[in-house]
Formats: C-alpha cells, sequence, structure tokens
C-alpha cells in the first residue's frame, strides 16, 4: 500500500498537466471490463486522461436491459451514450477470469451470495468445450460476444448504432502475454489488433 500512497502524494505536484480536465471530458470510447486488478484499461490502450469512459463489472458483465431497477451499470452506458456521446464501445474480456471461470465450472459461491447472484443475474452461461483451460479463452470470448449483443437492447445504443454513430467492439485480452485481440464479424474469430 505504501508505494500507492507515495504515488498519490506526489500525483498532484504537476497540475498544469491537470488544469484542463476541469473544463469537461469528452471521451470517444466507453470501454467496459472486468473489475480484475490485471486488467488496466489506459495501460492497455495508452490513454491519457479523459480518453477512457470506463465501466468495470465482475466478469465485465453488461446487465439486461429494463430489469425494472435501474442500476449502475446501465446509468453509465446511458450516460456515455447520450451524454457524452461516445463514438465507439469496447467490451473486453480477459484470460484468467474468475468471473466467467466460476459459471464454466459451476463452482459453489455459496460464501459469496453476492456474487453468486450477480452472475448468475446478469450471465449467460458461457460456451466451454474445456472448462479445465486454466485461460478460459474460448468462455471469455464467447461472454464477450454475449455482452454485445445485450448492448443492443439498450435504447439508446440501438438509436445511435442505427444512425451509424456508434460502432461496438469485442476485444480479449491476455493477461499472461499482454496480447489484445479483437472479434472480426467477417471471420467469425477473435484476431490481433
Amino acid at each position: 500500500m505504501q508505494p500507492l500512497i507515495d504515488n498519490a502524494r506526489t500525483f498532484g505536484q504537476r497540475p498544469e498537466e491537470f488544469a484542463k480536465l476541469a473544463e469537461g471530458q469528452s471521451p470517444e470510447v466507453l470501454f467496459i471490463t472486468c473489475a480484475d486488478s490485471r486488467v488496466v484499461p489506459a495501460l492497455i490502450t495508452g490513454a491519457r486522461p479523459g480518453q477512457l469512459f470506463e465501466l468495470r463489472t465482475a466478469g465485465n458483465i453488461v446487465p439486461p436491459y429494463g430489469s425494472g431497477t435501474p442500476t449502475g451499470e446501465a446509468a453509465t452506458i446511458e450516460y456515455a451514450v447520450e451524454v457524452l456521446g461516445v463514438q465507439h464501445i469496447v467490451v473486453c474480456g480477459h484470460s484468467h477470469c474468475g468471473a466467467v471461470g466460476a459459471v464454466v465450472r459451476g463452482d459453489d459461491l455459496n460464501t459469496v451470495p453476492a456474487v453468486r447472484d450477480w452472475l448468475a443475474h446478469a450471465a449467460e452461461e458461457p460456451r466451454c468445450t474445456d472448462p479445465a483451460d486454466p485461460t478460459v479463452a474460448e468462455a471469455v470470448q464467447h461472454h464477450v460476444l454475449t455482452q454485445l449483443l445485450r448492448l443492443r437492447s439498450y435504447p439508446c445504443v440501438d438509436k445511435r448504432l442505427a444512425a451509424g454513430e456508434l460502432q461496438l467492439h469485442g476485444w480479449y485480452y491476455e493477461v499472461h502475454t499482454g496480447a489484445v485481440r479483437e472479434h472480426r464479424a467477417d471471420t467469425d474469430l477473435f484476431e490481433a489488433l
């Protein structure tokens, strides 16, 4: 913890670098990814402050639209699309994902009921031919595509897609190599960017 505290103490000693951020934000991308500490959107993309609007959830899950109860995830998506006018939404899954792995393996999550209920509520069981694969790559990639479909059910996303003002992207990040792959509609495969 101490190195983090030390950096936070010196971080604000360059006010000229941050003054422009007070004028507002206009990110081009909503980046939806897992809360996993090994997945750092700004590190992966090289983004600077103000370039990415981030939504991080356990398992990079996009909950179904209109569940009857407003969610922070739905509010974040709607704000990014309607107010900030992002032009791209990236859903980025990652290798070795604990959430997707738990769903695929059918882990007993009774000791973590909030996690159990979140995964049951928000995740369709991902396809996986090898549940023993520690990367759960196939399952994560299927899961990313499911989340992209869920995004299309959000009226604000559907409207902007139809108008040609928004693009959706599915990414897969390998935590053990740093490689990033993007889903290509023409091949239906995740290929190197």
